[in-house]
């Protein structure tokens, strides 16, 4: 408005005012008159009554407006920005329209609505005015909060944000809200496991410290949870009893158990009693909320502890496993967990079974449950054994088929002849497959008759078709012995016939000891001579009077086929040629006829030579 206008407007005013005051004072004068009812009398009247009203609505429009003052006000125009609001004063007043909208972003007014706006500013002189609708509001919300403050009394918050320490709330709604801060410590009575599910919730709080003029606040929901739980706690003690049956909620999780809140005061659900089964973490039963249903298992009301029981509600299942599951029954059930002696099966909640590793395969050696199960796997197994005071109940998967060790025993009787490969070399002998899951031992000293053989993989590797002959099949003990050299004679049954007692032999040291020398005479078959038969007199060590290799001949003097054993001579030999040699002197004419003439005449030889 430029200085013409301001100008005009002040005269207009003016001469308003002169009419005003005429009409006035003619108003009066009349009064004082006698009046005489004519048609000019009643037009006199009709313009007196709109001088009135106008007069009226002039005083109006001059009244003084204080700033921070809450008006009235009827919306005349909304648009996309901005809404127009008449407070009665000559010019309207414009607001943001944002300060109209609601969460979702809704505008909530429309030409024609009453609403309260506060007077920000106002300029007379200019005609000027500047309103908000939502500083209208949130005064409204700062009265309800120092009420609710001075009278300790709850407010209603709503959670929007995280912050560092806690979370931001609004009390209040839409562009009038003010912001409050809620400590972390005051959300909940115990550590909050997620504050994030606050957030965009609506909750009652109590107002710790309130400061208007800073516009801080701070509220506590804590403040009021405690107090809700210790009027529910005592209400609970009155009637807490051992044995009861009560309903909960499920108030925080750890690894060992579940704390369920019965109305003030917590128990505890140990993680063993909340089911008859495998229970491998409380969170995989339960989660913080839920409502269960639990049975007082003791209560000490001078330390309010309190035990409770999922499982107590219902019958244990030990109770009557063996009508259910009698010896030599078929099963079917879950595994649940594999160890390193066998797989416990899951027969039904609170029941499981052992299948030992031993008894998983006839013919497979399973060292793991892994190799042949997994947990989760659905199996059918045969129960061996129940013991319901040890709760324990004994389970057999290879029992399943029929025992294909009691079918070997009647197809390899001993003596027969089978063909196999070598699958595996150990130190102590061979194994060779016989059929799926069963294999033969060829022992290291029934590889050959006659060779010593230090490893069996002297004379086979891996992979290498091999014959042999069945020598004996335990099938209790699951064991299948087979035999090389079996498959040709015993060359110590023929020895007495080709070294009879009393035949000299020629053979190489193989090997010399104290107490005697070994001698071989042919691949497999040793003689020993023996440290007194070697030569006459006090036996001495044959050690550095022979060496291994050199050849020697001696006399057979004993032979023993079931011992191996062959007794060998040389001092005999000796013996038997002096007598061989006494016998050729004493045939002879002139020959001594006695041991002394020999000997005699032995001596006169040395003498004349």
């Amino acid at each position: 408005m430029d200085k013409v206008d301001e100008k005009k407007e002040t005269q207009t005013a003016a001469m308003d005012a002169e009419m005003v005051a005429e009409a006035a004072s003619d108003a009066t004068a009349s009064a004082t008159e006698p009046k005489t009812v004519t048609a000019a009398t009643a037009d006199e009247e009709s313009n007196a009554e709109d001088m009135s009203q106008f007069e009226t609505l002039f005083e109006e429009s001059l009244k003084a407006f204080e700033e921070g003052e809450i008006l009235q006000g009827t919306v005349i125009n909304v648009d996309h920005d901005t809404v127009m609001v008449d407070i009665g004063y000559k010019s309207e007043g414009i607001i943001p329209i944002r300060e109209f909208k609601d969460a979702e972003g809704n505008v909530t007014v429309q030409p024609g609505d009453t609403v309260e706006v506060l007077l920000e500013k106002w300029s007379p002189e200019y005609g000027t005015m500047r309103i908000s609708y939502a500083k209208a509001k949130r005064g409204k919300v700062w009265d309800l909060i120092m009420e609710a403050f001075e009278a300790g009394e709850p407010i209603e918050v709503a959670a929007f944000g995280k912050v560092k320490g806690g979370l931001t709330v609004r009390i209040g709604e839409g562009a009038g809200s003010v912001k409050a801060f809620l400590p972390y410590s005051q959300i909940d009575v115990r550590p909050h496991p997620d504050m994030d599910s606050l957030i965009g919730e609506s909750f009652m709080c109590k107002i710790l410290d309130c400061n208007r003029k800073r516009e801080n606040i701070v509220v506590s929901r804590r403040a009021l949870l405690e107090k809700e739980m210790e009027e529910k706690k005592k209400e609970t003690l009155s009637t807490l009893e051992e044995g009861q049956v009560r309903r909960g909620v499920v108030k925080n999780i750890t690894d060992y158990g579940v704390f369920v809140d019965l109305g003030g005061i917590d128990g505890l659900l140990h993680v063993t009693d909340i089911s008859w089964g495998r229970v491998g973490h409380p969170s995989k039963v339960y989660k913080v909320g839920d409502e269960i249903e639990v049975k007082v298992l003791s209560f000490d009301p001078e330390k309010e502890k309190v035990a409770l029981s999922v499982k107590a509600l219902k019958e244990d299942p030990w109770l009557n496993v063996e009508e259910k599951y009698p010896d030599g029954s078929k099963i079917r059930g879950k595994v649940v967990s594999l160890t390193e002696y066998g797989a416990f099966v899951e027969l039904e909640e609170g029941v499981e079974g052992l299948i030992h590793v031993s008894e998983m395969s006839w013919t497979k050696r399973i060292r793991h449950p892994k190799q042949i199960l997994t947990v989760g796997d659905e199996v059918e197994a045969v129960v061996l054994k129940v013991d319901p005071d040890a709760k324990r109940i004994s389970l057999g998967l290879k029992q399943i088929e029929p025992n294909p060790w009691d079918l070997v025993a009647e197809k390899y009787p001993p003596g027969t002849v089978i063909e196999g490969k070598v699958k595996n070399i150990t130190e102590f002998g061979l194994f060779i497959g016989i059929e799926e899951g069963i294999d033969g031992l060829v022992h290291i000293s029934d590889l050959s008759w006659s060779k010593r053989v230090k490893h069996p993989s002297e004379l086979y590797k891996k992979g290498d078709s091999i014959q042999a002959v069945v020598l004996n099949v335990d099938k209790e003990k699951e064991r299948f012995s087979l035999g090389v050299k079996q498959l040709v004679p015993d060359p110590w049954e023929s020895v007495p016939e080709r070294y009879p007692i009393g035949s000299s032999v020629t053979g190489k040291i193989t090997n010399v000891t104290d107490f005697g020398i070994f001698v071989e005479l042919e691949e497999g078959i040793e003689g020993l001579i023996h440290v007194s038969e070697i030569a006459p007199g006090k036996p001495k060590s044959p050690v550095g009077e022979f060496n291994v290799g050199d050849e020697i001949t001696a006399k057979v003097i004993n032979v023993s086929p079931s011992d191996r054993r062959i007794g060998l001579s040389i001092k005999r030999i000796a013996e038997d040629e002096e007598r061989s040699f006494y016998s050729e002197y004493a045939s002879s004419q002139d020959a001594p006829t006695t041991l002394g003439q020999l000997l005699q005449e032995e001596l006169k030889t040395k003498e004349d030579k």
